[in-house]
């Protein structure tokens, strides 16, 4: 589900459930264990990016039907934690997005503190509410936080895609490459973030920079969290989720 290659004291951390890197549970859990383990290692910065043709489509909807309220009850919180813990790592992150990042996708690349994208076919963007599944406060903020609480709710309520070079115009990313050079350039500003400060340095100053987002996540995560579980069950026995996936499947 992960892969992992060192290089330069960069930590390349790739999602690797092929077609679209789909978020089930199992690849959150052991995305999770990555990052909780990366502060005590050798990695001086992070590259996060997908395999084949994708990033990550987001939530895998089909294992989300099929699961029942339980699976609805492991996953939401497991997701919120992997989304902090990717937004909270004391070391540089950079998102190396290879192609599709729609929704969890999206804010997952989003987590990154540098965002760079393969110029082609690839769209990134939210979807969640077509959907019909509410963006818990964690996701809310790492979107706010990386493109500012206008863009922020264009994008929730907007629910569009976009192509490399509109994401780079709106901000949601930083920089398009071409797709053959994508992985060279994520791990030159890998390491450019790295020597550019001491490791403490960073940390601190990030600390700093991400506090007023982690301070609202953990005052309204506990009873928003509740009424998403609650959303979330509600619309995957009633239909509206199934009926998402069934149109995006016929619209290809």
């Amino acid at each position: 589900m992960i892969a992992r290659e060192d290089q330069d004291a960069v930590a390349v951390i790739r999602l690797a459930r092929e077609p679209v890197n789909a978020m089930d549970v199992e690849l959150l859990e052991e995305l999770f264990r990555t990052f909780r383990d990366l502060p005590g290692g050798t990695a001086r910065a992070v590259v996060l990016t997908g395999s084949g043709s994708a990033f990550s489509a987001g939530i895998d909807l089909g294992e989300f039907l099929g699961g029942g309220q339980h699976y609805v009850h492991n996953f939401l919180p497991l997701l919120n934690r992997v989304l902090e813990a990717v937004f909270t790592c004391p070391l540089p992150v950079v998102a190396a997005v290879n192609g599709d990042a729609v929704t969890g996708g999206c804010v997952l690349a989003c987590c990154a503190d540098r965002r760079l994208m393969a110029d082609g076919d690839g769209r990134i963007g939210m979807r969640a509410l077509r959907t019909g599944l509410v963006v818990p406060r964690v996701a809310l903020e790492v979107l706010r936080f990386a493109v500012g609480g206008v863009l922020t709710t264009k994008l929730v309520l907007g629910g569009e895609t976009h192509r490399p070079k509109v994401a780079k115009n709106l901000g949601l990313v930083d920089e398009v490459v071409a797709a053959d050079e994508l992985r060279s350039r994520a791990l030159a500003a890998a390491v450019r973030m790295a020597d550019e400060a001491p490791r403490d340095t960073f940390n601190v100053t990030k600390g700093q920079l991400h506090r007023d987002a982690v301070e609202r996540i953990d005052r309204y995560r506990r009873d928003e969290d509740l009424l998403a579980q609650r959303l979330w069950v509600e619309h995957q026995a009633d239909g509206w989720v199934a009926r998402y996936v069934e149109s995006a499947t016929d619209t290809g």
